[in-house]
């Protein structure tokens, strides 16, 4: 022992004695005197006294926590930490907490430091950003989202040493300063700036639902286009032997824009110089134009018909083989025949005292078919039936007009006022000129959109028609279409 303190300082020397005849009373003492057990000892953190229930709380770091550590509410102890163990990158707390003390079932926990250099302990407390509800029992689990940790002296006083040594507190007077420098004179203009930039914020906060909409639309087309990647790339593929081709090309395609170009101006000139040429060219077609729509469906109707001269469109249902179907109607009534040979014609009358309106046609002697409006015995006409009467007032026309018995125009003949519906197999007259082919003469003005019945339009059948009327027409006129 004197070998192994002769290094020992004097003073330590000194109290050996008395630190040994201190030992030696410990171990002399009887048993019935003895220090108490360690398991009499309170534990740290207080265990409750009556029954508790157990809770397991989930932390990502619980620094250098311990068990039997305390657990508290509000400062106060209500339990103690049994257990801690790892699942997998996580530590797992088993927590008891006296049965007396009610808590939420989303109640918090965070591992709390009783003073700068004192113990860890586990706070729970009610969750502070939703309201509390249920109850928390045993067995259940605070999960990694409700669980945090405080942080440590060594970490505060680290990031502090690295704010202090060159962690850029001393370049904050160098930014500040530049920043006052950069924006000296210009505050209306940033002022400005901010004002459109809170503007421009504004408006993306309003077209929130918009813009989401189109990042969905746009997450579903790259969706689809991930799919389709194969069929892009094929796509791509091909397009590398058009794009060979092009770059080949470059040289022909610029000598062929850049002619394009030249070709340009060369027209923009020639049409600046004949300008006037041009209109007037145009303004000389315009006659031709307006007698050209003036002529409407005339027009198609005779390049139809040249396509078949010298027989009309509608005569290929008369001609059967190396033959034509001609249909004669001859009126030989003895009496009519002599009736027109034997009477006479009344005189004309002075060429001052005539109407000055045209007279209407005389019906024939019998009733073999329509008179064509006009004819009279001899080529004249009568000058008792105008043929005034047998047209509508043309400033006051009638909504149906049914021209006199006297004017020979077919039974059921009538005229209808412009606007009304074309019966079946009607007439609309658009220029207000009668065509051929009707009861009417042709070439008869009436308003532009009078309708004629069916009853006024002769029947097309193809076949020659002879002339209806008396004797003196047939030999006066002889045969028509």
């Amino acid at each position: 022992m004197t070998a192994r303190l002769s290094g020992a300082p004097a003073a330590t020397r000194a109290r050996l004695p008395r630190l040994l005849a201190g030992a030696l009373a410990v171990a002399l003492l009887p048993a019935g005197c003895g220090l108490p057990e360690v398991a009499d000892l309170p534990l740290p953190g207080g265990r409750p006294a009556g029954p508790g229930y157990t809770v397991t709380a989930e932390f990502t770091d619980v620094l250098d926590l311990v068990p039997r550590a305390a657990v508290k509410v509000d400062d106060v102890t209500v339990g103690s930490v049994e257990k801690i163990s790892l699942d997998g990158w996580h530590a797992r707390v088993r927590l008891r907490i006296d049965r007396a003390v009610r808590l939420p079932a989303n109640a918090t926990a965070a591992v709390r430091q009783s003073s700068l250099l004192g113990e860890k302990y586990v706070a729970v407390a009610p969750p502070p950003a939703e309201p509390a509800r249920g109850d928390l029992a045993d067995g259940d689990l605070i999960p990694l989202s409700r669980t945090t940790r405080g942080a440590e002296v060594e970490e505060v006083l680290a990031a502090l040493g690295l704010l202090l040594n060159g962690g850029g507190l001393a370049q904050l007077r160098t930014i500040n300063a530049e920043l006052n420098r950069a924006l000296a004179g210009r505050e209306p203009a940033l002022r400005d700036t901010l004002t459109q930039l809170d503007t421009f914020l504004g408006g993306l906060d309003r077209q929130k639902a918009d813009i989401v909409r189109a990042i969905d639309a746009l997450d579903r087309l790259t969706g689809r286009l991930a799919r389709q990647r194969q069929v892009v790339g094929d796509a791509l593929d091909s397009l590398a032997p058009g794009l060979t081709v092009l770059a080949r090309q470059r040289a022909q395609l610029t000598k062929a824009l850049t002619a394009l170009g030249r070709l340009g101006t060369v027209g923009t000139r020639v049409v600046e110089r004949s300008r006037a040429d041009t209109v007037a060219a145009v303004t000389s077609l315009q006659p031709i134009l307006e007698q050209l729509a003036r002529a409407g469906d005339d027009l198609p109707k005779s390049l139809d018909f040249m396509l078949s001269y010298p027989f009309p469109p509608n005569v290929t249902g008369a001609i059967v083989g190396d033959f034509v179907n001609l249909s004669v109607t001859a009126d030989l009534d003895a009496a009519s025949i002599l009736a027109n040979l034997v009477a006479a014609a009344p005189a004309p009358a002075p060429r001052a005292s005539r109407p000055a309106t045209p007279t209407a046609p005389r019906p024939p002697a019998t009733g073999g078919g329509p008179a064509r409006p006009g004819a009279k015995p001899g080529g004249g006409v009568l000058p008792d039936l105008p043929l005034v009467r047998c047209l509508p007032d043309l400033k006051d026309f009638p909504a149906i007009f049914t021209p006199p018995k006297e004017c020979g125009l077919p039974e059921g003949c009538k005229l209808l006022k412009p606007g009304s519906a074309v019966p079946l197999g009607g007439l609309l007259l658009p220029k207000g000129l009668v065509p051929p082919g009707t009861a009417l003469p042709a070439g008869t003005e009436l308003p532009d959109g009078t309708v004629l019945t069916a009853e006024c339009v002769l029947p097309v059948t193809g076949a020659v028609v002879g002339q209806v009327g008396d004797l003196t027409d047939v030999l006066g006129g002889g045969l028509i279409p």
